[in-house]
């Protein structure tokens, strides 16, 4: 082995250039090469009353893993079973109503092959991922989707890289074409995960982030202006809402019109907050989406915006950073 490496970037350039044509070229051949064993591979998995069971070894048992968390979190239940854990053990997790799917490049990894036999008794349907149509596993198999590459990305032909580039791209087409077959939509996708950002924006009400209560800056619009910009400096939203006596918003006063109260009028101690409040604020529901109150916000420029209860009454307000803290934006 060289212990000197080159460090000449022009050829790491062409490495990666002939790596990826490599690895195109294989992904092109399998779209050509798809047929009908796809269209009832899909049907197989939709089908599925139980889990689909995603099982291999090596460089196919990782590929296997990806594709099983694929499955999962765009609405097909599924899990990850080890193809050497499986025949020590774990081959309990199957259930009658499950299905397999057995990847293997070369079709011949003697412990798949013993999750074979056992899959066969139990009478589970098993879709086989091979690059060798001839071979056991994928002759044995219910259904066999065939991955075969021309040549992998490595110059000696040896490490899995196109062949492994293939499989997770069909594992991905499958997955896809059974979410597109449910329906499985954004907030669907949202709800299995909600620790991430489409989550956040997807789960998040304004009531979650809002401001209320004690927190809230609000004077009636006979508030002198003094007070009223105690109010706003106090409670540090930029802003003070005007209510009614039932607690309706009727207005909102900003920094930005007190500027343009200044600039008009100059001296604005004798003034009530009425004479430069934005009367008819800008409102949203305190059961909305957050993103949908960031987009009132950004559509309007706004960095405040007034939150109601369903009779119109004020329950809260939210302010731009508030949207940012919580990553909702």
């Amino acid at each position: 082995m060289n212990t000197k490496p080159s460090t000449d970037p022009s050829a790491a350039l062409a490495s990666a250039h002939r790596t990826l044509d490599i690895e195109i070229a294989a992904l092109q051949a399998l779209k050509a090469r798809l047929d009908d064993a796809f269209n009832k591979a899909v049907a197989m998995v939709l089908a599925c009353e139980g889990r689909v069971v995603v099982t291999g070894i090596g460089k196919s048992g990782h590929i296997a893993k990806k594709i099983s968390a694929t499955l999962a979190s765009t609405g097909t239940p599924s899990f990850f079973m080890h193809g050497a854990e499986a025949i020590h053990g774990d081959l309990g997790m199957l259930t009658h109503h499950d299905i397999v799917l057995a990847i293997s490049y070369s079709g011949t990894a003697g412990e798949l092959l013993t999750v074979l036999s056992v899959v066969k008794r139990m009478n589970i349907p098993l879709i086989a991922i091979t690059g060798h149509p001839q071979s056991e596993l994928a002759r044995n198999a219910d259904l066999h989707l065939d991955v075969h590459v021309q040549q992998e990305a490595c110059p000696l032909n040896l490490a899995p890289t196109a062949s492994t580039t293939a499989t997770m791209a069909l594992g991905d087409a499958i997955a896809v074409a059974c979410l597109e077959a449910r329906g499985f939509s954004a907030e669907d996708f949202a709800r299995s995960h909600p620790g991430g950002a489409l989550g956040r924006r997807l789960l998040t009400r304004v009531k979650d982030v809002m401001r209320s209560g004690a927190a809230l800056p609000v004077v009636q619009e006979d508030t002198p202006m003094a007070q009223a910009l105690e109010e706003m400096s106090r409670k540090g939203m930029g802003m003070t809402i005007v209510t009614d006596d039932s607690r309706r918003p009727i207005g909102i006063f900003t920094d930005g019109d007190l500027r343009r109260l200044i600039s008009r009028h100059g001296d604005i101690r004798a003034l009530k907050v009425a004479d430069g409040m934005t009367r008819y604020p800008r409102s949203v529901s305190a059961d909305a989406m957050a993103v949908e109150a960031a987009t009132l916000m950004d559509s309007n420029r706004l960095n405040q915006v007034v939150v109601i209860d369903d009779q119109g009454l004020l329950c809260g307000a939210l302010h731009m950073h508030d949207l940012l803290a919580a990553k909702v934006i």
